[in-house]
């Protein structure tokens, strides 16, 4: 019988402790790009073993200490950042690489559960060295640690915000890194589930790890629960050390905190000078002995580390094995599953978009019924396909504008903690996306075609076809390149007016032979273009008999010679808009 696991602690992923010294941040603000310096000169020091609370009043600069000493932040920072171990100094890479940062928001996918959640971390933390068996005792063993045992089932949409929190801390820990940063985790909280959110992190504290969390006004209870404070206000160290020596150190600058009044709720209240401006007293003696306050670190016990040995025990003896970080390509078969469950499941993505193409496929091959077979009927003939190009391009386009933004949350939260990088990550949504987009062009060009009379031969339907699935591409890596680089409502808004542009010049509602000469030239850069030009030529190219149909390829200015042009220029639009989403969404993520 294999009994509960047992995670041990190897020297190889050794505790943290951070050291900064005259950290400095000036940030640009206004239109009139002036300057303003958020922290001045802050020092201090974080020990692991022990729960550190920033706190302060709302604009000390809590957040932005946090975001520096996590690496969010980069420019305009000044100072020196130290990490400390048995084995001597680590370098920054080394230090991001062991620490993670859990954000205010709790950024999870809303249409998997918990166990799936905490799955699929296990995959892309803890590598293929480790059995499907071996995993699942590792989650178990964490969400009995956060007590989310019972809600292995649930939806993450589904839990409650002590939950989500927990969850999101959950998913951090499976490889246990040695620093936690957490940004206002007890926001949104009752006074309940703060206090359990606490007590978990100062379990996790006690097992070795540096955990770093931004408060804002805690408890009385909740305070005293905290090992380390780090008082800020107006960028300045006003108070480090233990949480129950707050009263003797401002006792000793000779203000009095009243009996039975909550200690955070003072220190704040003084500093915000509302018994007198006390702030440069309070930030000369913070610089003068930083450790004078500071109480022994608490005793550790040290638990299981991310590149630590798991040793399961059992009747038969021990088995030893030793956790790897996987490969990126194990990485992107992990979220290529992920990307292909959550495309299935969002019914908006699949079902109601099917269900649309193949009613809107009907309602046009009802509208147009026979103009593919009568050569009276060749004009309107060129409108249906052109609503065909218009039609696939604004229902590729809109969601993709919007797809983005709504995942850049959960992406910057696990690109920046390490659990993929950026490319693997959009290689498996590139790759999961393009099967589901060819789908639903298929199934509406299938009935839009032949509802509508165009030619029965499977080669031309094949080239017409080819065209739509460009189309459909081609728009979506529009509208990633646009969802990437502005928000929502203006990349809305530019794509309808992108669209709009496109349509005009595709040589239909103003025909190449009408054009200006020099407004003829804006036409190359209409994609649409050489759509409608491809699709035309498809049916009615390529010596097709019964029907007049040189005249009126002569008359729209479009040659069946120029089909695989077109078709090479549609596929140079995709090719390059997909890099240019890449890279736009890379540039997002870097300055979020």
């Amino acid at each position: 019988m294999c009994q509960r696991a047992v995670l041990v602690n190897l020297p190889k992923s050794e505790s943290l402790d951070i050291e900064f010294n005259d950290i400095g941040l000036t940030v640009t603000t206004g239109f009139r790009r002036t300057t303003k310096q958020i922290l001045h000169g802050v020092s201090g020091c974080f020990k692991s073993g022990e729960l550190t609370a920033i706190m302060g009043p709302s604009g000390a600069g809590k957040s932005s200490l946090l975001n520096i000493l996590t690496g969010f932040e980069r420019g305009g920072v000044t100072g020196v950042m130290k990490f400390r171990c048995k084995q001597g100094e680590r370098d920054w890479a080394a230090y991001k690489k062991e620490s993670c940062y859990i954000q205010q928001d709790d950024n999870l996918l809303p249409l998997f559960s918990v166990q799936e959640v905490m799955r699929m971390a296990c995959d892309l933390k803890l590598g293929d060295n480790l059995n499907s068996k071996a995993k699942q005792i590792v989650i178990d063993d964490v969400l009995e640690l956060l007590d989310l045992g019972k809600t292995k089932e649930t939806r993450c949409d589904r839990l409650s915000g002590g939950q989500r929190k927990r969850l999101s801390i959950a998913l951090e820990l499976v490889d246990n890194p040695p620093v936690m940063f957490l940004d206002e985790p007890t926001t949104g909280l009752d006074s309940s589930a703060t206090l359990q959110v606490v007590a978990i992190l100062q379990s996790l504290a006690r097992g070795g790890r540096t955990i770093v969390c931004t408060v804002h006004q805690p408890s009385a209870t909740v305070y005293e629960m905290f090992d380390h404070v780090y008082l800020l206000a107006e960028g300045r160290c006003m108070y480090q050390g233990d949480a129950k020596n707050t009263v003797a150190y401002l006792r000793r600058l000779g203000l009095q905190c009243p009996v039975y009044h909550n200690p955070a709720d003072y220190m704040i209240e003084v500093v915000s000078r509302e018994y007198g401006d006390f702030n440069e007293r309070l930030a000369g003696a913070a610089t003068e002995a930083p450790l004078a306050w500071r109480a022994a670190s608490p005793v550790k016990r040290l638990l299981y580390h991310s590149d630590s040995l798991v040793k399961f025990s059992s009747e038969e003896g021990k088995t030893t094995v030793l956790i790897r970080p996987p490969s990126e390509l194990s990485r992107f078969w992990v979220l290529l599953e992920r990307c292909f469950v959550q495309l299935f499941r969002d019914w908006t993505v699949t079902q109601l978009k099917l269900a649309l193409h193949l009613f809107v496929g009907v309602l046009l091959g009802l509208l147009y019924v026979d103009s593919g077979s009568s050569g009276a009927k060749t004009v309107s003939n060129v409108c249906f396909m052109l609503v065909n190009a218009v039609y696939i391009c604004y229902t590729s386009l809109m969601p993709a504008i919007l797809k983005f933004p709504q995942e850049v949350p959960v992406l910057r939260k696990e690109r920046f903690n390490n659990w993929y990088k950026l490319r693997t990550y959009y290689a498996a949504f590139l790759v999961s996306n393009i099967p589901v987009q060819t789908f639903m062009v298929v199934a509406y060009s299938v009935t839009a075609y032949f509802m509508s009379s165009q030619p029965a031969e499977w080669w031309r339907f094949g080239m017409f076809l080819l065209v739509a699935v460009l189309i459909a591409l081609t728009a979506e890596g529009f509208g990633l390149a646009l969802g990437t680089t502005v928000n929502p409502v203006n990349g809305t808004f530019l794509g309808a007016i992108g669209t709009c542009a496109a349509l005009v010049f595709a040589g239909f509602l103003v025909l190449f032979n009408h054009m200006p000469r020099f407004m003829y030239y804006f036409t190359y850069t209409s994609y649409l273009r050489y759509a409608l030009e491809a699709m035309v030529n498809s049916v009615y190219g390529f010596d097709r008999p019964n029907l007049p149909c040189p005249v009126i390829m002569k008359e729209l200015a479009m040659s069946d010679e120029n089909y695989w042009f077109n078709v090479a220029v549609l596929m140079v639009h995709f090719v390059g808009l997909r890099f240019i989403a890449y890279f736009t969404l890379k540039r997002r993520l870097s300055r979020l």
